[in-house]
């Protein structure tokens, strides 16, 4: 496992509660990485020895914005590329972006703006546009994320004419599967036999949030960095032999299905669709492994 990327997850905490959010970010969700934790994972990320690149994701980070320049800070002074995921509300006009922006000139690599009719009601928002300009003004490299509304979904306005049109596609999990499903076109279920995303069984990089849960992919975990080192982690890491990896390479989300003879429906949206929910109902069977609870829609 040659892992080069961690990405920390700052906060569950989001000012929006957006339809399609993977970690169900929400004002009410709880989790908070502390300055202490985020020292601690980049002391075992170096360590480790292997990893490269480090982003500070949420949630929104910003609304943590002292500690998140800290960590900026200190990675980027431990020798390690720095990214940051934000959803820009912070860029109210170019000049206050700046302001906001300043203290990472010459830290951040990358800024990843998230901007679409699922945070604002047009694709390329305001606050995006200000904080494209205030982070070029700093020469600070930065790039938007943008999910398309998929045909079906009632709600969403229609994009507009001149609006840019590179999107991605959504991925439905975390709140998107209970959210945004309905209306959307289904294939049937023994279809989803390989995992499209994630690189279960070597993954370059994964998320770590404040509880210290080593995210595959949100939800999967591979143990908690809190209990057990990132080097022992990493190093006792074998995918065939975890209870949901395993079948994932194997047979994708169908495989889980039949390896523990799961009620299903027929058909769904997507593979990620069909994994969240057959991993929904393996929870109490392997909570080691699938958590933490708001990954599920549940309390914290």
């Amino acid at each position: 496992m040659n892992l080069t990327g961690l990405h920390l997850l700052l906060t569950y905490q989001c000012n929006y509660e957006c339809d399609h959010c993977f970690v169900w970010g929400s004002p009410a969700q709880q989790g908070v990485m502390t300055l202490a934790q985020v020292r601690d994972v980049y002391r075992q990320a170096q360590e480790l020895g292997t990893v490269e690149m480090v982003y500070l994701e949420g949630g929104e980070p910003f609304l943590y914005y002292p500690i998140m320049v800290r960590a900026a800070r200190e990675a980027f002074e431990l020798g390690l590329q720095v990214g940051i995921v934000t959803n820009d509300y912070w860029a109210t006009t170019v000049e206050d972006a700046v302001e906001w922006l300043r203290p990472l000139a010459g830290v951040v690599d990358d800024l990843s703006i998230s901007t679409d009719l699922f945070h604002y009601d047009e694709v390329s928002s305001a606050q995006a546009r200000n904080a494209l300009a205030a982070a070029e003004q700093l020469g600070i490299a930065s790039g938007t994320l943008t999910c398309e509304v998929p045909v079906g979904i009632a709600g969403y306005p229609a994009q507009a004419a001149g609006e840019p049109v590179e999107s991605d596609a959504i991925m439905f999990k975390g709140r998107a599967a209970v959210k945004l499903v309905e209306g959307v076109a289904r294939r049937p279920w023994r279809e989803f036999d390989e995992c499209p995303h994630e690189r279960l069984g070597d993954p370059g990089r994964v998320h770590v949030d404040c509880y210290g849960h080593l995210h595959l992919c949100q939800g999967l975990t591979m143990g908690s960095l809190f209990e057990r080192s990132l080097v022992e982690l990493v190093t006792a890491y074998e995918p065939a032999a975890h209870p949901i990896v395993g079948p994932l390479l194997t047979g994708g989300p169908a495989a889980l299905v039949e390896r523990y003879s799961l009620p299903h429906e027929e058909a769904y949206v997507d593979a990620c669709h069909l994994c969240y929910e057959m991993r929904r109902a393996l929870r109490e069977r392997f909570p080691e492994h699938l958590g933490p609870a708001q990954m599920y829609g549940e309390s914290s």
